[in-house]
């Protein structure tokens, strides 16, 4: 090879090495088992009617748990995979490219800051438990599926700190005030406007999700019909919760089938 030949050569090989070096990098499986479960969690609550044109699924991004991943504004029932979008630990879009995001993303930013143990986040408007939010009886178990609730259900008032607002998390600060009154529950109730569940997975989140809203209409159908209501005990809620987690795939695999996506955008 003459000494011009090996120069121009040299010069590729660095030339694709940069390349190679800027080019973002490639999703991992793991990655894309995360947004597989984001976009069937959101159709799965969205076919219930736990979600429906609003709410939102997050889980925090694999590669980077200081972000998170969550789909464009858009409602649950459309979600793709092409639709989910990354946010930093402040809620900012990293790739926004002209998409809207959901206003209330401050509610999954700040409990990802707040709860190391989080790997998942759902805020629903659930109809069943509006009127726990907003009346005097707190939401508690009264059958298996929904044994995380044994540990609590606070209710979180936005205006006790913020005083008349139009009801939701659109700041930091708004958020960080819900984290607090989440604190180390599965579930935090929010004042006429719905509730938030959390997981250390997507799957988990969405079950509670799913079963918060259950439990809260079968509680309500209980206590109309008047006399006292029998609720799991604190044990009885613990070896349930834990039985619950150890069979989940059953019943994710089930739900699943159930919910056909769409081809991605």
């Amino acid at each position: 090879m003459s000494v011009g030949a090996g120069l121009v050569f040299a010069v590729l090989l660095l030339s694709g090495v940069a390349q190679a070096q800027a080019a973002p990098p490639a999703s991992t499986p793991t990655d894309a088992a995360v947004i597989d479960d984001l976009v069937a969690g959101s159709r799965i609550l969205a076919d219930f009617g736990v979600l429906d044109g609003f709410g939102h699924v997050s889980a925090r991004a694999p590669g980077n748990p200081d972000h998170f991943l969550m789909s464009r504004s858009l409602a649950p029932a459309l979600v793709t995979a092409a639709d989910i979008m990354e946010f930093d630990r402040d809620g900012n879009a990293v790739d926004a490219r002209g998409r809207a995001v959901f206003l209330e993303r401050f509610i999954h930013a700040e409990i990802y800051k707040a709860r190391p143990d989080v790997t998942a986040v759902v805020h629903a408007h659930s109809p069943g438990v509006i009127p726990f939010t907003v009346s005097r009886l707190p939401l508690r178990p009264v059958y298996h599926n929904a044994a995380f609730l044994g540990a609590g259900a606070p209710v979180w008032d936005i205006r006790k700190d913020f005083g008349e607002t139009d009801m939701l998390v659109r700041s930091p600060a708004i958020g960080q005030s819900l984290a607090r009154a989440l604190g180390d529950k599965s579930v935090v109730l929010m004042r006429g406007h719905g509730d938030v569940t959390v997981g250390p997975s997507v799957k988990v989140a969405v079950f509670r999700a799913y079963y918060t809203d259950v439990n809260a209409r079968l509680q309500s159908q209980a206590a109309a019909l008047g006399g006292e209501v029998t609720y799991l005990t604190p044990d009885e809620a613990a070896r349930a919760d834990a039985t619950n987690l150890a069979v989940l795939d059953r019943v994710w695999s089930l739900w699943r089938l159930c919910v056909a996506p769409s081809p991605a955008k």
